[in-house]
């Protein structure tokens, strides 16, 4: 019963000092709002909103046109990348096994 009564307690102090970090994080957010980095946020936000100004969307759209003009390397790389991730789904397979081996021991 005391090992449990410590744990409520540690629980109690680790919510608290969450609680402490997250309002220390929404004070520093503020202060980014009108600081010199204010302008990232706005970026992201209108991002957000309109997805043609997402960064990430320019890189697959320039992915993509790469990828036309070269089909025989994109097959290529798609048959390729189909072989390595089935190669490291049986690595984790193995892996699966061997922990549940050595936790049976």
């Amino acid at each position: 019963m005391k090992r449990v009564a410590e744990l409520t307690a540690r629980r109690q102090l680790l919510l608290a000092r969450c609680a402490q970090q997250r309002a220390e994080l929404g004070e520093r957010f503020a202060q980014l709002e009108d600081g010199p980095l204010g302008w990232i946020r706005a970026g992201a936000a209108a991002a957000a909103t309109r997805p043609g100004r997402h960064p990430l969307a320019w890189v697959v759209a320039v992915a993509g046109l790469v990828l036309l003009q070269r089909p025989r390397q994109a097959v290529k790389l798609i048959g390729w990348t189909r072989t390595a991730l089935t190669v490291l789904a049986r690595v984790g397979e193995v892996m699966g096994v061997l922990s549940a081996l050595r936790r049976a021991r």
